[in-house]
């Protein structure tokens, strides 16, 4: 018996794994669906990451990138000394920090009750009219925002003065437009982001619920002791996600919205870039490159923040 343990037939034949051109060669069907993704991907996204050397440089189109001449951070503390720097600056966070905590807790809302809804034709209405707005273009959006809106023939200054009161310009009042531009916001994807949370909840072991129902648990309690702590690592990534583009704060619908009367509380760091670069009477692409990779980099480093926390509080993270 020793013997057959140790003799040389009794050792497992070695499978030799196949090679690298034999595995791409084998599943190239796959190789040729993620070609286009990934083209896009390189081309539009890490090609033009070498325009970023202009915000390091006084860019002339004349001399080119790589005969501009190099000016250090020099474009970077001209926005930080810049009237502009703190309102901009401001109205940028308040707007993000304001459309993330009002319309992050909506789609897990609505996900957890549609989730006990019996009724199913009940149910698929609610879903298709909570996520119809999401397919009307934000051009569409705003329109129909300003003709709700108008002061003269628009449906709420209409029901305003049936009940008596004075019509309200509300894009005309700074003070309303971060209020407006975020349950517009809300109301256009409430319905497409719920769909997510739909699919997690719908990933729970149903015998957990049993289980809770046979122990006479309510429905709160069971979304409470169920539903959240299932769907939370789907919720915490998202909230890492959002927290990196925090100061993308939807441009072309800020400037869509935007008029003179309330730039005041409108003008944030993509629509103050754009009009650098493209609008302003002296162009200059390299300051206004410069406001975009400080944004970038802000972004980066809440990202990588907001990551760490949810490592070190056990939840779930990027990487």
């Amino acid at each position: 018996m020793d013997a057959m343990r140790s003799s040389p037939a009794a050792v497992q034949p070695v499978v030799k794994k196949p090679s690298a051109w034999r595995q791409i060669k084998r599943g190239w069907r796959l190789y040729v669906l993620i070609a286009l993704p990934l083209t896009y991907l390189v081309l539009f996204k890490y090609v033009p990451m070498y325009g970023i050397v202009i915000a390091f440089k006084d860019f002339a189109a004349t001399d080119g990138i790589l005969g501009s001449k190099w000016v250090g951070l020099a474009h970077f503390e001209r926005f930080f000394h810049s009237y502009e720097f703190w309102r901009v600056l401001n109205n940028t966070l308040v707007l993000s920090v304001y459309t993330l905590a009002a319309g992050f807790p909506f789609p897990i809302l609505l996900a957890l009750s549609l989730n006990y809804v019996r009724n199913r034709m009940f149910k698929n209405t609610v879903q298709m009219v909570s996520y119809a707005p999401y397919f009307i273009s934000i051009v569409v959006m705003v329109g129909i925002i300003l003709e709700m809106l108008d002061p003269r023939h628009g449906l709420i200054n209409t029901i305003i003065r049936a009940l008596g009161f004075e019509t309200v310009g509300f894009m005309n009042n700074p003070a309303y437009f971060k209020s407006i531009f975020v349950w517009s916001g809300i109301w256009q994807s409430v319905g497409f982001n719920c769909i997510i949370f739909m699919a997690a909840l719908a990933s729970i072991d149903p015998t957990l619920h049993e289980a809770a129902v046979v122990d006479g648990a309510t429905k709160l309690r069971r979304m409470w002791h169920i539903d959240l702590p299932g769907i939370m690592p789907v919720a915490v990534i998202l909230l890492i996600l959002n927290t990196g583009t925090i100061l993308d704060s939807g441009f072309e619908k800020v400037l869509l919205m935007q008029n003179p009367l309330n730039l005041r509380t409108s003008e944030v760091i993509d629509s103050y870039v754009y009009k650098v670069a493209f609008v302003s009477q002296v162009v200059n692409y390299s300051y206004s490159t410069a406001i975009g990779l400080f944004k970038s980099v802000i972004g980066l480093v809440l990202l990588v923040t907001v990551n760490k926390l949810a490592q070190r509080t056990g939840q779930s993270s990027l990487w």
